[in-house]
């Protein structure tokens, strides 16, 4: 056997060790079921008997005594005082019934003794004698007692039981605690550790804990719960797991597998709209969800494919108006694929029985796999097996590979594919009063075994076109045969029909082309997806070269963290969806990253404010991304001129929202369901996406010196960026200090000033120190870049001297207003605002993010109240660094504390509703800053866990958060990993959360290539500069020169 290469295991003792999980469920049962009759005989309130199956399972098994008893007397809606610990059995107080059940216990252990389960403790021996470091957890006070009446206790180095729990005041199951603490009494690392558990509650700790495996025992028939809950492997006894040899092949193979992906174990019809978010593939070109292949849209169900920046624009009459939306369009469906018997129905997951289901998505290749066993209503089985991918090699490539298996029938069957152009975009629930038809048919047909179906945008009069080439094998063998194909308007499906014996396995090989007018020529669409299916080899082999790829690109990209498998997967998960929605495809399309990724239609796949969090990870690692992003922006500088002039500004003004041609997509009214009236919507207001669009172009030059962008692209539109904010500044005579007024901050719940008319605010904080920020770096642009290029720019927009020197004016003299304590007001009026009760409204509702909704609901205005959404005068230090933020606010002529930061963050935390999930991150980032490290992790893993647990119930549904996923990988560099790039020199200042051991990673900066890998204690860096010179780099504050090629390693 191979070098043991994991550290100890932890088991649980009821149903693990000893058979007394049914002691306990015995004695639950009997305690219950008294106190549930002496209810009926005192309330009138009819007995219903307390079963191991409905009530011990889901409610009791493995929680502590007390916290057994709450748990199912709530199920049961019975309210009775916690009582204390010393109650007596006969008291009613939840304490008093689980030391009555406490009583019951014993009676039964004295009366039939302990058995243990022969296979675990063979399996603990074979453990110590391999050096395996052994201790047992439980909730049990009576651990100890049953241990020695089992003549087991020195098999065990650690207990942490009920007795120790209550000691060191541990919380129960499904915390870890009891777990982590075993863990640190061996002295041992919880992701080199096994957690052996039972108990849905217990694996449930196995996987809040972070070990690094939790093995649940199934000897209730539980084997999917404990799948469900965090379990890794399962069995129904330890004699079935096949010894040490298992566990250390996890942790040489299983456990990387497992953090390179994300899988579901289980068919839930209400979660799967969000799955499929998560589970969808693509290249950056286009992207589809991962919906199953025989699934059509519908409650449970959505498939869609998105191609970047394909819009189309529909009027729709709602109430006696006009309202013009535009929207990423739901294109061509190539997924179908289902199979029936005989004469009977097609496959459907919803109305076929499904016995076993599993679905994983891999980050490294982006294959995802799913197999699945199936019965018919005659109880015929089926196992099917899918893989899917979108090719990141040819961004108009697809597959998928679909095999069927009869696992007790010999027969015929048929498989059909089919592509679907007959939809609409159907994928939000608030948007189905429009009209959401966007697709119109042009011809769809099949030949051979070629079937494509081509259809044009309504309006935007884009043609898209789609085919797939199809193969069908008999156990590998390709077969001849003909295709049967059925078409209808934008529809097209093609049947193949085999007999096949029970045993043998029917697939199938879907290769898929998906192109538009954009680019290729109109003409030859339909010749063109042809010839590229008809010539594009096997599945295999397109999954070849894509994962060849995607290996590249994760070559470069990824962030390898050891000692957190939760949250290495979901920092992966996140690069991989950031690469589906925008790779290096990106640099042949006119395209910028939409807020909901590729993954469907909430947004209406406009693209925001939201590329300021986004943007910064690809600076550094696909700059071209960034560039293609940043010039989708200057092919619409004149619509942005034309929206500025509109309302009497000078520059450019680009919109809150924009699609396909740069024009403000946000409605200006929104109508009043309850009412039935029309009234202002002023979410145009949000000027400060031309702030990101400017941070985004600074910092793009600032990381990668691209002065030729900059002179051909990027320095003009900063300019005309400029021009408008400037020409938005008044002054004020009296003061000499300029104001801006009519917009909104990022908080968005203030629309406008309590008793204005007048929509937006005035002297909005963020707004006006960002301003001032850019203003100044508009000087630096102006002396640094190459001369002759600036004199190009100041003839074409007219640029002058003057101009500038009025800008430096405006940048020293902008209006803040800022109390006696150093707290900025994050608009002129915010402090005579009304403070909010939160602990009243957090008793009240519960879930306060969509605070403005509570209020309004109770008749009340977000805009007379101080509560934010998300951070707004905070996001000013998100930006930019603290000092920076202090020079500036100074440079204004204001005096500030030396603890601003800390300070403001203080005051508008407690003011804020967290209503996006942009506001989790952003806090604890500036958290993470001020050394508040608990409080900032928490809210890091409330935000990198947001879209996995879809923590704004239902919206994942709706598309991936691309803002929120760019922000939380790029939080492991900036505030773990310590870098910091806004600085000439690269700053370097580790500060590493204590589950991370280690972390690695690759980027670009300012033309040379950084590798780094860190620990608690160390920093190894290697650079290669691009003129082989030492780089100079700030590490924990001290100034280091490093050579070209040559590891380097510093303590800290």
């Amino acid at each position: 056997m191979d070098k043991i290469n994991f550290q100890a295991v932890i088991f649980d003792l009821d149903g693990v060790i000893t058979t007394t999980a049914l002691v306990h469920s015995t004695a639950w049962r009997e305690m219950f079921n008294d106190y549930l009759k002496q209810r009926e005989k005192r309330f009138g309130k009819p007995f219903k008997e307390f079963n191991h199956t409905d009530d011990y399972l889901p409610y009791v098994d493995g929680k502590p005594r007390y916290k057994g008893v709450a748990s199912f007397l709530e199920s049961r809606n019975i309210d009775i005082p916690f009582g204390d610990p010393s109650d007596g059995p006969g008291q009613e107080t939840v304490c008093g019934l689980g030391n009555k059940k406490n009583e019951f216990f014993n009676q039964i252990l004295e009366r039939d003794g302990v058995q243990v389960y022969q296979s675990s403790v063979d399996f603990i021996r074979d453990l110590k004698k391999a050096g395996v470091r052994i201790g047992v957890a439980s909730s049990s006070k009576n651990c100890m007692p049953i241990l020695e009446r089992a003549g087991i206790p020195d098999l065990f180095e650690t207990r942490v039981d009920g007795v120790v729990s209550a000691e060191l005041g541990l919380k129960g199951k499904p915390e870890p605690d009891i777990f982590t603490v075993a863990c640190d009494n061996l002295g041992v690392e919880y992701e080199l550790t096994v957690i052996v558990e039972d108990a849905v509650s217990g694996v449930q700790a196995g996987r809040n804990g972070n070990f690094g495996l939790t093995l649940g025992i199934a000897r209730e028939g539980n084997s999917l719960e404990l799948k469900k809950n965090g379990a890794d492997i399962v069995v129904e006894d330890i004699s079935e797991l096949g010894g040490i040899e298992t566990v250390r092949e996890w942790f040489a193979n299983g456990l990387e597998k497992e953090k390179w992906s994300v899988q579901y174990p289980d068919y839930d019809p209400e979660k799967e709209k969000s799955r499929e978010a998560l589970l969808a593939v693509g290249n950056g070109y286009f992207g589809t969800r991962g919906a199953m292949e025989e699934c059509s849209a519908g409650e449970s169900n959505y498939p869609g494919t998105y191609i970047t920046c394909l819009y189309n624009r529909r009027i729709s009459i709602v109430a006696g108006r006009d309202i013009e939306n535009e929207d990423y369009v739901n294109c061509p469906n190539w997924l179908p694929v289902t199979f029936k018997v005989e004469d009977g129905p097609w496959f459907d997951p919803n109305r076929w029985i499904i016995l076993h289901i599993d679905r994983r998505l891999s980050f490294g290749n982006g294959c995802l796999v799913r197999t699945i066993i199936v019965a018919d209503s005659k109880g015929r089985e089926f196992r099917i097996e899918s893989r899917r991918m979108a090719s990141m090699d040819d961004p108009h490539m697809a597959g998928i590979e679909y095999s069927v298996t009869p696992v007790n029938f010999s027969g015929l069957l048929t498989i059909r594919s089919a592509i679907d152009g007959a939809i609409i975009n159907d994928g939000v629930v608030r948007y189905r009063q429009l009209d959401q038809h966007h697709l119109e048919p042009v011809s769809q047909g099949g030949e051979g075994n070629i079937q494509y179906v081509h259809v044009v945008t309504s309006q935007s009069g884009i043609d898209i076109c789609e085919a797939a080439g199809l193969k069908v094998f008999l156990n590998d063998q390709e077969l001849a045969g003909e295709w049967i194909h059925h078409q209808k308007a934008g529809y097209i499906e093609s049947e193949y029909e085999a007999n096949i014996q029970k045993g043998q396995t029917l697939r199938l090989e879907k290769i898929v082309c998906i192109t538009t007018s954009r680019e290729t020529l109109r003409d030859d669409l339909v010749g063109f997806v042809q010839r590229k299916c008809a010539g594009a080899g096997s599945f295999d082999k397109i999954l070849l070269k894509s994962a060849g790829r995607w290996n590249e690109l994760w070559n470069e990209m990824d962030i390898s963290v050891v000692g957190d498998r939760f949250a290495q997967k979901l920092i992966r998960l996140h690069i991989y969806h950031l690469l589906v929605t925008a790779s290096p495809h990106y640099d042949h399309l006119d395209a910028a990253i939409a807020a909901r990724g590729l993954h469907g239609e909430a947004y209406r796949g406009h693209i925001f404010w939201d590329e300021l969090y986004i943007l910064p990870f690809y600076h550094i690692h696909l700059p071209e991304v960034s560039k293609a992003s940043l010039i989708y922006r200057c092919r619409r500088i004149d619509k942005a001129r034309e929206y500025a002039a509109s309302f009497g500004y000078k520059g450019a003004m680009f919109p809150w929202q924009s699609g396909s041609d740069g024009r403000e997509e946000t409605q200006v009214i929104h109508l009043n369901p309850i009412s039935g009236e029309w009234g202002e919507d002023y979410s145009s207001l949000q000027r400060h996406v031309n702030i990101a669009i400017a941070c985004n172009i600074w910092m793009y030059y600032w990381i990668t010196q691209d002065e030729s962008f900059m002179l051909k692209h990027g320095a003009e539109l900063y300019f005309e960026i400029c021009r408008f904010w400037v020409s938005k500044c008044k002054l004020d005579n009296k003061t000499g200090k300029y104001s801006i007024g009519q917009v909104m901050g990022p908080d968005e719940f203030h629309e406008h000033v309590p008793g204005s008319d007048e929509g937006g605010l005035i002297d909005n904080a963020y707004t006006n120190i960002m301003v001032s920020w850019m203003l100044e770096k508009a000087q630096y642009l102006v002396d640094h870049l190459d001369q002759d290029g600036l004199s190009d720019i100041r003839k074409t927009i007219g640029f002058t001297r003057e101009e500038l020197e009025e800008w430096d004016k405006i940048r020293h003299a902008l209006k803040l207003v800022i109390n006696d304590e150093g707290v900025i007001s994050q608009f002129d009026g915010y402090f005579e605002l009304l403070e909010l009760d939160w602990d009243e409204y957090r008793e009240k509702y519960g879930n306060i993010h969509r605070m403005d909704r509570i209020l309004k609901a109770e008749g009340k205005s977000p805009d007379k109240y101080k509560v934010a959404k998300q951070a707004d005068t905070l996001m000013t230090f998100y930006n930019l660094d603290q000092y920076e933020v202090k020079g500036i606010i100074e440079q204004l002529g204001y005096q500030v504390p030396a603890d601003l930061l800390e300070k403001n963050f203080d005051y508008y935390i407690k003011r804020t509703s967290h209503g996006s999930t942009l506001s989790r991150i952003v806090h604890a980032c500036l958290a993470n800053q001020l050394k508040k490290k608990e409080l900032g992790w928490t809210m890091y893993m409330e935000a990198l866990s947001s879209d996995y647990v879809d923590i704004q119930g239902g919206t994942t549904a709706e598309g991936i958060h691309a803002g929120v996923m760019g922000a939380t990988v790029l939080f492991a560099l900036n505030s773990l990993a310590g870098l910091d790039f806004r600085k000439e020199h690269l700053v370097i200042a580790p500060d590493l959360p204590e589950l991370w051991k280690n972390i690695k990673f690759n980027f670009a900066f300012r033309k040379n290539y950084y590798i780094f890998e860190i620990t608690s204690e160390t920093i190894r860096m290697k650079v290669k500069s691009h003129d082989n010179e030492p780089v100079r780099v700030v590490v924990i504050d001290s100034e280091r020169y490093i050579k070209s090629g040559i590891w380097n390693e510093f303590k800290y």
